[in-house]
């Protein structure tokens, strides 16, 4: 999709996908506004692709080709990042120095992006944080943060106004009327843009094609809490590190049944540090640590791990293998599987099994 519109002696505005149109990950675009090499430019998220053993053996991520507006970074007025996954988010660390704008995001974004570039010696200052239906002005353009759900915390969508009109940039998102952990999509200030008008409407959601609604995370809830009120053993539940409001529910749950609860891997101890930090996750039960785990019966015991995709040096491959050195599964021990499996996965999770 590329929406252009002439608007008399201003220029134009324009639309360029750098990656993630047509495919999982690496999501990139650029909104351009102005004439010939006087456009000035805003990039939206930049994000990583993953690697497969069926078409890239030995790859582990795949970076956007950003050749186009380094050659023009004078030009490019800032990031602005629709929420935290890493096919958002990951190539930010790797190719930020290229770029040398400031990045804008909702404080849990910010906060996670923060830890990353400091990780890589990057200054966590270039990444501002924007509360919520706030607006940044850059050059021609003025973003403003609409807040929806989706599997983690803060997604927004962009309302992107310019001289030649507005656009709306989705970013993945989800319409949940009880999200369990923030707030409940408000439509009202998606109509008030109807009013206004819409030139175009850029949809990045992974599942947009797939026919029906999904269910709120409040509906899993009470299935949740009698799985885990059931087990016998030692219960082990995974799911995308970055859902805390999934963690939350699976926490709390075993929380009523009367577990302990270990947190192994180090992602998801990142998101649920990061989700406390900015005042997202106030209700979390307190977690005790590996070491303490082992001196406990094993139907007292609950562990939140990573890897419900099938990584190889995630926490759920490594107690597959017998591997991992703090937490050892048993017949009789339950593992749930709290997420759906990425498609491209298939193999990685069936060989857990």
């Amino acid at each position: 999709m590329r929406p252009t519109r002439v608007t008399e002696n201003r220029g134009e505005l324009v639309y360029l996908a750098l990656g993630g149109a047509g495919e999982i990950g690496m999501n990139c675009y650029l909104y351009g506004y102005g004439a010939g090499r006087a456009r000035e430019w805003i990039m939206v998220d930049l994000g990583i692709g993953f690697g497969d053993m069926e078409t890239s053996p030995g790859v582990e991520a795949i970076l956007p080709d950003i050749g186009f507006i380094a050659d023009r970074r004078e030009d490019l007025r800032g990031i602005f990042v629709t929420h935290a996954h890493e096919d958002h988010i990951g190539a930010i660390p790797h190719l930020w120095k290229r770029l040398k704008v400031p990045v804008h995001a909702r404080p849990f974004a910010a906060e996670i992006l923060r830890r990353k570039l400091d990780e890589t010696g990057i200054d966590p200052a270039v990444v501002r944080s924007v509360q919520r239906r706030r607006s940044v002005r850059a050059g021609p353009f003025e973003v403003s943060f609409l807040p929806v759900t989706h599997s983690i915390p803060e997604a927004s969508m962009l309302a992107i106004r310019t001289p030649g009109g507005v656009v709306v940039h989705s970013g993945d998102f989800k319409l949940d009327s009880a999200p369990q952990m923030g707030d409940p999509v408000d439509l009202a200030p998606y109509r008030k843009l109807g009013e206004e008008g819409v030139l175009a409407f850029a949809c990045d959601s992974t599942n947009v094609f797939l026919d029906g609604r999904s269910r709120p995370e409040e509906w899993i809830v009470a299935n949740i809490e009698r799985i885990v009120a059931r087990a016998e053993g030692a219960v082990a539940a995974t799911t995308f590190a970055s859902n805390v409001a999934r963690l939350r529910t699976l926490a709390l749950a075993a929380q009523r049944a009367g577990r302990k609860i270990v947190v192994v891997g180090r992602a998801m101890r990142r998101m649920i540090d990061a989700a406390v930090e900015t005042g997202l996750l106030i209700d979390f039960p307190k977690t005790i640590k590996e070491e303490e785990a082992k001196t406990l019966p094993r139907e007292k015991l609950f562990y939140l791990v990573t890897g419900s995709q099938g990584e190889g040096r995630a926490a759920v491959a490594r107690i597959a293998r017998g591997a991992h050195p703090g937490v050892k599964l048993t017949e009789g021990d339950t593992v749930l599987f709290s997420s759906k499996t990425i498609p491209g996965n298939e193999a990685g999770v069936h060989r857990l099994y």
